[in-house]
């Protein structure tokens, strides 16, 4: 008898008027119920190819990124990378955050969030960002030889805006392969030139980091004669030594410094 109740229940609210409160209501729960249910069940089905479309999406972005970065074709060719790793760092540690998904931080979303961030003193603040965030991203790319190249995100204040960079590094971890300038708002025609593919080439090849580990690079007045020196941009001064301060910060104690010294040391960071 009690098996026949739930058929005998379901003939009745059949049985309703189609002007029945009750059956308005209950064929609309119905329609919510079911709907809901496709929802979670398409969602837990595709999640995997969802996840799969993100990452290629990610790498995609990134290898062209990379192809943009001045001389980095030869270098890629020479050590055959071809693995890219993507991590989210703590860059106090210099460990790699492993509660923290590559696709589940937003970098830039981050470095205006009090809770997410920290502040520096002024004499550790070359970049002129304020605050760091706690956590930041890196690109590691690897070929037939192990570690071929690291991209790091840069920022920090120029002339009279946020220069956004990425920072390459060749496989020794102290010499720039590659520095690329992709969003900036300097002063047209003078701080702008920061952007110059001829400048930017500059970079490929400097020494930024010393053998005992101290950040090194700078850009000056005139000729560089140095390893570690790149020519300033004549009229643009404060804009290219922006660009200076905030590469020695982010390779520094306060930025992926700590990663870099795990790297450079073989440990697993």
């Amino acid at each position: 008898m009690s098996d026949r109740m739930p058929f005998a229940l379901w003939r009745r609210f059949l049985a309703l008027p189609n002007d029945s409160r009750t059956k308005t209501l209950g064929v609309a729960f119905l329609v919510a119920l079911v709907s809901a249910s496709t929802v979670s069940l398409t969602s837990v089905v595709l999640k995997p190819r969802q996840q799969a479309h993100l990452e290629a999406a990610r790498e995609a972005k990134l290898a062209a990124m990379i192809a943009t970065l001045p001389g980095l074709a030869d270098t890629l060719r020479e050590t055959g990378a071809e693995t890219l790793e993507t991590v989210v760092v703590d860059l106090a540690s210099g460990r790699i955050a492993e509660e923290t998904t590559p696709d589940s931080y937003d970098f830039l979303a981050a470095q205006g969030d009090p809770a997410q961030t920290i502040d520096l003193t002024p004499e550790q603040d070359l970049a002129g960002i304020g605050r760091r965030p706690h956590l930041a991203p890196a690109y590691l790319l690897r070929g037939r030889d192990g570690l071929a190249l690291v991209v790091l995100p840069v920022y920090g204040t120029g002339y009279q805006s946020t220069i956004r960079a990425y920072l390459a590094l060749s496989a020794d971890l102290n010499t720039i392969a590659g520095l690329s300038i992709y969003e900036q708002g300097e002063t047209p025609g003078l701080g702008s030139r920061i952007t110059d593919p001829v400048w930017q080439a500059l970079w490929t090849d400097r020494q930024a980091v010393d053998p005992s580990g101290e950040v090194v690079i700078s850009v000056v007045r005139g000729s560089a004669s140095g390893p570690s020196e790149v020519d300033g941009i004549s009229g643009a001064t404060q804009s290219s030594t922006g660009v200076a301060r905030l590469v020695r910060f982010w390779l520094g104690p306060d930025g992926f410094g700590p990663f870099l010294a795990n790297l450079r040391s073989g440990e697993s960071p």
